[in-house]
């Protein structure tokens, strides 16, 4: 069917003075004392009708309110029910869109109303109540309350459709509204009179539900006026379910762009081990621009990255965005944590003016047991080491990211097996009652009581140890968005690792095969010698026969056996598939098939290709 809203304008909402009336004159119920008292005037100054219309517009303007107070839909129509029960009506239905459409969203045709609340006052609303005798053939309670349709398809030429393009509420007295309230409830049985009103929920562009208020014989049946006061509660309920949906549209949008800017896992590397936590500052502002990455390097290296966008926006998370990929690009080219963080300095210039970041950048080599690191800006990492102790990467602070012409600085640091570093953005440490250094000091403090709860020569699970950490944070101290990135220092033991430089000469190849042997049996690993050896021979005879310096071969011995060959040559190889005259050209091919996986990649002295190998470390 066709949307029954005509192009109306809204109802005005009148202008209620500041003042609130618990009550309208003909309510039953106790004032609330929650709104403010009603002073009435001498009933000299102001006559009968003036005073009864005085608190009517006193009523309407304390529930506009009550119902603007809500955020999401579930608060917008409680809103209505609990202002109108028992003030203006003894119950309520309210039926909405399903689904609703949002903006300028086409809704779905045939469209349906889905029952969302009812509410009534506490006393049982049984048919008797509202039709006294009640007829032979029904019986319990009304089938308005109890028995209501939840859903109902709105027929296009239906009498529900004609009273909904009407936007007006109508009584139930006549032969049409009689006939709609049928279509929406489903009941057999009608309240008479001047006891229901049919009110239509039209938002901003289009009817978007109705709402049915009722009313007991016991109590004065609604007057002509009172039209006007359900349009009214009408006119704010439907503005604030708009907003609603558009707002749950908006925090949903925010939702998936901070999921696509973040990491959706972590890598494993070889040789550490990693855990991270990300909190919103708020589910009001659920982006912002804290960011972590873990980065696998050439040579079984780590980057470990934490960064920090100034602002909570949808433009901050943007910017962030786009300064990840920056740093995501510039790792791939094997830079220096201080040449990354220049290239990203100009970056964000090129972004705008004001596009402030702070970022820490470190490099995590798991077989030289040290990290590069360079700081732009950043809190401190904190190392917690094995025996519970820790201590600050003494890192030079540097301007952070956006503000141009500054030089970096990079250190190298100590990375002993078992330790744990923490990266963080400044929402877990400083807060309106703690500047940087207080909380990072309390969050050395937690670290250290964590790690008296594990044995003494045992680190603290990495997962567990996430959640604690945040538990520094009370709810009323997060200001800003938390990004957290801890890493478990693994390292590969000198035993487990075999180097050699070879001569660019086609003699090296025999000379790498016997290294491969030799170290394969040491490694208890001759299972593995016929393939890696036949690999070795293929990677180490490409990279000989153009390269102009000496190569590299590591092995790596952890969880598979790794395999790296590095040399002077920039382009990287291409696999192909070799014609059957073809003398060459098969190599890659051998090694895709054979290898568990493989790559290449480019660094600044020329280029690193690696294969794995599955196996099982020797015990």
């Amino acid at each position: 069917m066709t949307d029954p809203t005509p192009p109306q304008p809204l109802a005005r909402t009148a202008d209620a003075p500041r003042a609130e009336s618990p009550a309208l004159p003909h309510a039953r119920s106790e004032p609330d004392t929650t709104e403010a008292p009603l002073v009435r005037p001498a009933t000299d100054e102001i006559p009968a009708g003036g005073m009864r219309e005085l608190e009517r517009l006193r009523f309407v303007g304390s529930a506009t309110r009550r119902i603007a107070r809500g955020m999401d839909l579930d608060e917008i129509v409680l809103g209505l029910c609990r202002a109108s029960v028992p003030t203006f009506s003894d119950a309520i239905l309210v039926y909405l869109r399903h689904p609703l459409p949002v903006g300028d969203e086409q809704p779905v045709n045939p469209w349906v109303l889905k029952l969302r609340r009812t509410d009534r006052i506490p006393e049982a609303l049984s048919l008797e109540s509202f039709n006294d005798p009640p007829p032979d053939d029904v019986g319990g309670e009304l089938p308005l309350l109890s028995g209501a349709t939840p859903l109902v398809e709105v027929r296009g030429n239906g009498p529900l459709a004609e009273v909904l393009r009407g936007v007006r509420p109508v009584f139930i007295e006549t032969q049409v509204p009689k006939a709609a309230m049928r279509e929406l409830t489903g009941a057999a049985v009608l309240p008479e009179g001047r006891r229901a009103i049919l009110t239509p929920l039209r938002g901003r562009r289009r009817v978007i539900g109705a709402a049915i208020f009722l009313r007991r014989p016991d109590r004065d049946v609604f007057a002509a006026e009172d039209l006007q006061v359900a349009q009214q509660l009408a006119t704010h309920s439907a503005l604030g379910v708009d907003k609603a949906v558009l707002y749950g549209r908006e925090a949903s949008i925010a939702d998936e762009l901070q999921r696509t800017m973040l990491p959706d896992d972590l890598p494993q590397p070889t040789g550490v081990r990693l855990a991270s936590r990300y909190l919103p500052a708020a589910q009001s502002a659920r982006v912002g621009g804290d960011w972590y990455d873990a980065i696998p390097l050439p040579g079984s290296r780590v980057a470990l990255v934490v960064g920090d966008v100034m602002g909570h926006s949808t433009t901050s998370a943007a910017i962030m965005g786009q300064l990840r990929t920056t740093v995501q690009t510039l790792a791939g080219l094997d830079l220096s944590p201080l040449d990354v963080l220049h290239h990203l300095d100009e970056q964000a210039q090129r972004l705008g003016q004001d596009r402030m970041a702070t970022c820490l950048y470190a490099v995590y080599d798991p077989v030289a047991h040290r990290i590069t690191a360079a700081n732009a800006g950043h809190p401190p990492p904190v190392l917690l080491h094995v025996d519970g102790s820790t201590e600050l990467v003494d890192l030079p602070p540097n301007a952070p990211i956006g503000v141009g012409g500054v030089d970096f600085e990079m250190v190298e640091v100590e990375a002993p097996a078992g330790a744990t570093l923490l990266l963080y953005t400044d929402g877990l440490v400083e807060s309106r009652s703690r500047d940087v250094w207080t909380g990072v000091e309390h969050l050395r403090e937690k670290l250290a009581d964590i790690s008296q709860l594990t044995r003494p020569d045992a680190a603290a699970p990495l997962e567990p140890l996430c959640d604690e950490v945040l538990d520094i944070v009370g709810p009323g101290d997060r200001d800003d968005d938390i990004a957290l990135l801890a890493a478990r220092f693994e390292g590969i033991a000198p035993d487990d690792v075999a180097f050699r430089w070879l001569d660019p000469r086609a003699e090296s190849v025999r000379e790498a095969r016997r290294m491969v042997r030799e170290n394969l049996t040491r490694w208890d690993l001759e299972h593995l010698l016929d393939s890696v050896e036949l690999l070795v021979s293929e990677v180490v005879t490409n990279a000989v026969r153009y390269a102009e310096r000496p190569v590299t071969l590591r092995l790596l011995r952890t969880e598979v056996l790794r395999c790296e060959v590095g040399d002077d040559v920039p382009q990287l190889p291409r696999l192909r598939q070799a014609g059957p005259a073809d003398e060459g050209g098969r190599g890659l091919y051998l090694v895709q098939r054979l290898a568990r996986d493989w790559g290449a990649t480019r660094l600044s002295t020329g280029k690193l290709v690696w294969f794995e190998v599955a196996g099982e470390k020797a015990a």
